[in-house]
């Protein structure tokens, strides 16, 4: 992990963990996809299976002209059968993500950075503009911190 204020090396590809690649890191390659896909490989995965993708963070990307309707999750040990781990940067939204990518930097080598990120499936009582307004606030959060990580 690089010192606070030191210069960051140049992302070519990254990897954004979350538990279940259903709300957090799907908004997350989503996004970097939208802003960085031409310049970066971006991609993200699950700790976990068994969540479908989140219609509440379908619709807010959405919002913003970010089409993610045909994501499926996948999890991480799936997308290294598919085409390995080759990251530059493996970014984590959740604690659950942060520890198991800490274990995959043993043999692979990737920076790690851990982005705590609130999990806007908690709102499930409140009223549907209140858990979209959680949604949006999840989608604007990461649009801000990669926007200025992925920078050229």
């Amino acid at each position: 992990m690089d010192e606070p204020g030191s210069p960051k090396r140049r992302v070519q590809s990254v990897l954004f963990m979350c538990n279940y690649n259903a709300v957090r890191s799907l908004a997350a390659e989503a996004i970097g996809r939208h802003y960085f896909g031409k310049s970066i490989y971006v991609q993200s995965a699950g700790v976990r299976s068994g969540e479908p993708a989140d219609p509440f963070m379908i619709a807010a990307l959405d919002e913003i002209g970010i089409d993610a309707s045909k994501h499926r999750p996948r999890t991480v040990e799936q997308l290294e059968d598919w085409e390995g781990l080759n990251f530059d940067l493996i970014v984590t939204l959740a604690p659950e993500a942060h520890h198991a990518a800490l274990e995959l930097t043993r043999t692979v080598a990737a920076d790690v950075e851990y982005w705590p990120t609130p999990d806007p499936t908690i709102l499930q009582e409140a009223s549907r503009e209140q858990r979209m307004d959680g949604y949006r606030d999840v989608r604007d959060g990461l649009i801000f911190r990669i926007k200025r990580r992925l920078k050229a």
